[in-house]
């Protein structure tokens, strides 16, 4: 089921939203966010909202709804869903006017809720992509820009080529960035726990802040740095974070199988204890 909250109203199915004029058609001026509702929880639901704010303006946007009014179409939309719903919660800003430059006060405004269970912890395979994250001096990498996602899909189609799920990704310096769609941690021989420092050529994920949270708490520091390529190919576990699948093992990395390890089964665990609590 899909439902989207568009000039007013609410509609099911694939509501119509653009124009073949659109500035966000035809020149990629849109950006979004991703939440969650899970069996009627709402997970950093504001810091997502807060997000998308912060999108918009760095593409010129400005978001014509504030982070109240888009927090109660969520929980209104979410109520039209049944009460045991795993959904993904996205909102959109895009420009409709405009030559070349966006009209900022001009953005529109979505909400698009949809049905998205949340995948099992059986994990995923990944091999090192050949291609790089973009620099903050080349693409506006401190946004969720739809426009960066075709970076993100010829990853993907690379990786599929050579028959894994996903694909690390590192940035112009040779340092691992992330994984095609979401943030990457991973335990190293000796029993640490890492993830790449934030360095701007990737988005500082809400979820992968949640989980370093949830585990500094439980007594598992973990480290953010810069990691090279060949790291991972020593590592005891590697996981992602990500709004989709929160967090999920990587099985198979470049060939080598991997355990759904530890550590990515206490992320997980903690990540849904903290759902449960409605924080």
């Amino acid at each position: 089921m899909y439902l989207t909250y568009f000039n007013g109203n609410w509609a099911e199915g694939n509501a119509p939203l653009f124009g073949a004029m659109d500035h966000s058609v035809w020149l990629g001026s849109s950006v979004f966010d991703g939440a969650r509702a899970m069996r009627g929880k709402l997970p950093d639901l504001r810091p997502h909202l807060e997000r998308v704010i912060r999108s918009a303006r760095s593409l010129g946007l400005e978001c014509p709804l504030s982070v109240n009014e888009m927090e109660q179409l969520v929980k209104e939309g979410v109520a039209r869903f049944p009460a045991d719903a795993e959904l993904y919660i996205r909102p959109l800003v895009f420009a409709t006017d405009g030559l070349l430059i966006p009209v900022s006060e001009k953005a529109a405004f979505a909400l698009t809720l949809f049905d998205a269970p949340v995948p099992p912890f059986t994990g995923f395979s990944a091999c090192l992509s050949a291609m790089r994250r973009p620099d903050a001096d080349m693409a506006p990498t401190d946004a969720k820009a739809s426009a960066l996602y075709a970076n993100s899909t010829r990853v993907l189609r690379e990786a599929k080529e050579r028959g894994c799920d996903n694909a690390v990704v590192c940035d112009s310096q040779g340092n691992v960035a992330e994984f095609a769609t979401a943030n990457l941690f991973f335990v190293t021989a000796e029993g640490k726990v890492v993830t790449p420092a934030l360095n701007g050529t990737f988005l500082a994920g809400i979820t992968r802040a949640r989980v370093i949270k949830l585990l500094a708490e439980a007594g598992i520091e973990v480290e953010q740095r810069s990691v090279k390529p060949e790291e991972l190919d020593r590592a005891s576990e590697i996981f992602n974070t990500g709004n989709f699948g929160k967090v999920t093992p990587c099985v198979r990395y470049n060939g080598r199988e991997l355990p759904a390890g530890p550590v990515a089964a206490k992320a997980r665990e903690l990540y849904w204890a903290f759902i449960e609590r409605g924080e």
